[in-house]
This record gives structure tokens, sequence and C-alpha cells, in this order.
């Protein structure tokens, strides 16, 4: 049978100690060991945070319609703080950019840029040998026979040089060039250089960037001044059209920087013969931004990376490797107009290749290859305008002059007159239209306008959430034993197996009444005058 015994222990002390520790309900055994405080509540953070209308809705104090519509006032606030907060972060995230432009102070002088021009008909009819006419009938057009009539069965020639065919049967500068001059002075064949495009054998002036050609004033005379004959009589004839067949007269040009390589087929323009050209041209500085607010070449620690076969990174380059690497992989060779030290094409393929270059590149900027354009540029803004050329009176002088008739005259020759309008130059440059800044200066308006809180208050509010957080983490991982006995108006109540497992003393021998051993413990007071904090209880 159980038995039970009832302890009334009576401290002497008990009327000194405050009730709060006596009934144990602030805190618990474990913080009490530790001697940590309890964590704030949300009234007392309320009522001493920063945050506007807090400390009337969720303080201390009775509840009522008053803290009701406080509650309300802020859940209102707040809300439209979000909405607004929301709106410029959507504004902020689609990187908008404006563009300034500034012109820039007239400079003493100014560097000319480089102009490319090339003949539009390739091939010049008289040049053509035999073999040549044979090799280039994909080409050209022309029936693959030579001039007795022999037909290609019956025709057997060395393997074809592209770069000599070019070079021999390419409109010659020297024979079409009749004058030129630059800012007065008297320029030759010798000023071009020559360059390879998709027309054939084209000349640039003023090519090397190294020795580049000042400009000292602006307007016409100042600039490059040429007249040609485009040596119509030398034009192809027209036995089937083909992709590369032409019915246009003239000469195509391009204006470009010298670190940029001519991508005439597409970039440059047309001159006719009968008329003068004049191409008022002003220098534009482009400054574009990079991601996320743009889609610009970055460039890269030290320079703009290089590409194969050109000093410095252009879109014109990009888009001459990408058609490069293109025709590289369906016909494995390139094009002479292309850079590298690959195997020229041979002429029966010249054609199947460059339409498979226009086929696969045809996407642009969408297509397999993207170009993105440099950060910074420099490009010729132009306006072109025209006289024709040349009157009766100089019809009849130039005819003498070059032993031509005066139709050869108005239907060969023309003059190029290339010029800056000015010397200055204009400045393009993209700019963040909506910054980091200006996102968290709105943000901090907003703030204060709606709930008149700052970067602190939020950090208040972090600082809270982390305490409350950490408190109850501590709680669930040092979660304390539960006491062994229980304490209830100065009462305690223990078990005997309790009683038994706790007691420090040893088993003794059955009592002297022949009772169980152990069953009851034994009360002794030691010698002297009882008193202390509480009466002993002992084995």
């Amino acid at each position: 049978m159980p038995i039970e015994i009832v302890c009334k222990i009576k401290f002497a002390e008990e009327d000194a100690k405050p009730k709060e520790k006596e009934a144990g309900d602030e805190q618990s055994l474990l913080g009490a060991a530790q001697g940590t405080a309890a964590p704030r509540d949300l009234a007392t953070f309320a009522s001493t945070s920063t945050l506007h209308g807090l400390g009337r809705a969720c303080g201390p104090g009775p509840h009522g319609l008053r803290r009701t519509l406080w509650a309300l006032a802020l859940l209102t606030s707040l809300a439209a703080f979000l909405y607004q907060a929301a709106g410029l972060a959507r504004g902020y995230l689609t990187r908008p950019h404006l563009v300034a432009m500034d012109p820039a102070a007239p400079a003493p002088v100014a560097g000319f840029p480089a102009v490319t021009l090339c003949n539009i008909n390739r091939f010049r009819h008289s040049a053509l040998s035999d073999a040549d006419i044979f090799h280039l009938a994909n080409l050209t057009g022309l029936p693959p026979k030579d001039r007795d009539g022999h037909r290609a069965a019956g025709l057997r020639y060395p393997e074809p040089d592209m770069v000599d065919i070019l070079n021999r049967t390419g409109h010659q500068l020297a024979d079409m060039l009749k004058s030129c001059n630059f800012s007065g002075h008297h320029c030759s064949a010798s000023n071009f250089s020559v360059v390879y495009t998709r027309y054939g054998k084209c000349y640039t002036f003023n090519a090397d960037p190294q020795s580049s050609l000042p400009s000292r004033a602006g307007g016409m005379g100042s600039g490059l001044e040429i007249m040609l004959d485009i040596q119509q009589e030398e034009y192809l004839p027209i036995w089937r059209e083909t992709n590369e067949t032409s019915f246009e007269a003239g000469i195509r040009v391009q204006i470009h920087s010298q670190e940029e390589p001519p991508y005439i087929h597409q970039l440059g323009f047309g001159v006719s013969p009968g008329f003068q050209t004049f191409v008022s041209c002003q220098e534009q500085r482009l400054t574009y931004l990079p991601q996320p607010w743009g889609n610009c070449r970055a460039e890269s620690g030290l320079r703009e990376p290089e590409l194969q076969g050109y000093s410095a990174y252009s879109v014109s380059a990009c888009r001459l490797r990408c058609e490069k690497e293109a025709v590289l992989q369906r016909c494995h060779c390139r094009m002479v107009h292309m850079p590298g030290n690959e195997t020229i094409c041979p002429p029966n393929i010249y054609i199947e290749c460059a339409d498979h270059t226009l086929d696969s590149l045809g996407g642009g900027s969408e297509g397999p290859c993207f170009c993105p354009t440099p950060c910074n540029l420099t490009r010729y803004g132009k306006e072109i305008s025209m006289v024709r050329i040349p009157n009766r009176g100089s019809a009849r002088y130039l005819a003498r002059k070059y032993n031509r008739n005066e139709t050869y005259i108005r239907e060969n020759f023309l003059v190029l007159d290339v010029f800056f309008e000015a010397l200055t130059s204009e400045a393009m440059e993209q700019r963040a239209a909506y910054g980091l800044s200006a996102l968290l200066g709105d943000l901090g308006g907003q703030m204060g306008l709606f709930i008149g809180a700052s970067i602190l208050t939020l950090l208040e509010i972090l600082d809270y959430i982390y305490e409350v957080s950490w408190d109850r983490l501590k709680r669930v991982w040092r979660r304390p034993k539960t006491p062994l006995r229980t304490s209830t108006g100065g009462i305690s109540t223990l078990g005997l197996q309790e009683l038994k497992e706790q007691s420090p003393c040893p088993s003794r021998g059955r009592a002297e009444g022949g009772g169980a051993s152990g069953l009851l413990p034994n009360h002794h007071h030691p010698p002297g005058p009882r008193g202390g904090l509480f009466e002993d209880f002992a084995c």
C-alpha cells in the first residue's frame, strides 16, 4: 500500500521576501538561475518606438474606439507607403535613361575622317582574260567561253588566284582620279590605301590612324575634293542576272573613323556621274550605357578587346568576323575582304559562299551574330546635296583637256567634295534617368510622409524581432527539467518513491519495531539552539 508523507516547512524569513519571488511567476527556473531578463512585450516596445502612431495603436492602456482608430490610421498609412514604394521600385527596375546632347566648343584643328570609295563595277571588262571569264562565270554571269567561241568543255585553265584577279581587273585609282585637293593642297593616288570590300578593290583616303590628316577650317574648300572618271565603257555586259549583278553606274562612298574598317555595302552612300556631290560632315562622339541601362560593349580594364585582324573593336569589324566564321563553316575558306590567314575561296564557289553569308546573318542583332555597340563611338553625321556638272562651257573644256567627247564627260565624270560643316563636335551621352540615389531619396520621402519612419526606425523593429526570436530559441534549446517537488502555499508533497530516490541516507537495517528497512526518515536535532533560515529536515 503506497504511503505519502506530507511535510509543512516554515521559513524564518518568509515575511521579508517579496511575494513575486515566492510565486516565481516572472521568469522560469532556468532564466532565474542564469540571471537573464525577459524580452520586452509589444506594448513596451510600441511605447518607446520612433514609428509614428505605433505607441498609440499598440502601447499600454485600455482598448477602446480611440485605439482602434489609431490602428486603422497606421495600417492605412503603411499600405499607402507600400503601394508608393512598389511603384518606385518598378520604375527603377525598368532602368530608364535619357540622351543628353552637349555641343563642344570650336577647336582650332579637327581630325579628318577616313573616306573609302569603290567603283560599283567590280571587274573591268577589258582586263578580263579568257581564264578570268571562265573562272568568274558564276560571279559575273558571262558565258564561260573564250573570245574565239570555245565552250567550257574544251577549256583547261590553272587554278585561279582571287586576290590577283581583283588587283588586275579592278578599276585602278590612277586611271579614275582626274584631280585631287585636300585643304587647298594637291593630292594624288599615293595618298589612298587599297582596301578590299564586297565591291572588290577599293581605296581609302586618310586611312592611317597614326598619321591622320587634320582639318584646320570648316566649309567648302577645307576638306577633300576629288574628280573621278567611273569608266562606264569598262562595265561588264549583262548576259544573265546574278546576286552580284549591278545595274547602277557610279561609286559608293563611306565616311568613317580610322579605327573602323569599311562596311561599304551596307553603310555607304552612292554618288552618281554628272553631278557634284557635297557632303557636309559633323563629328559626333557617342557614349552609351552598359548593362543594365543599355546594351553597349563595356570596356575592359585596359582598352576595348581586340578582334583578330583589327586594332580595335567596332560593329563593322564584328560583323566582318561573323561573316568570316559563317563562310568558314560552310565553305572552309574566306572571302578576300575578310581578315585572317585562311585560304581564299575560289571564284566558282564565291557567289555561293556570299549568298550563304547573307542568309545566315540576315537576322541582324537578333540573328546568330550579335555585335553590340561600343560604349564609346565616333561617327560622322552627313548632309548631302548635289548639283549637275558639267555645264556647257566646262563640258567643252573638260573634253579637250582629257581628250574625250562631251557625252563621255557627262556620263562618266563626277566631283565629290567632303568637308566639315564647322570644327565643332557633338557629344551625345546616355545617362541614367533614375539611379539608386534617387530611389533612396524618394523612398525616404514616402516613409517620412506616411509613417514617419527612417532607417533607424527599421533597425529598431529588426532589433525587437531579433530579441523576441532569440529568447524563444533559447527557451526551446534549454527547456528546464520538470521539478521533483511542487510548492503550494508553503506545503511540500513528496511521494514515497521520490523520497527514497532523492534521500542521501544509506539504507538502514530493519527498524527496531520490526518494520521495513528505510520506510521512514529519521529526524535528528543536533545539539545547540534551533534557528536559521529553516528548520532542519534530514534523514
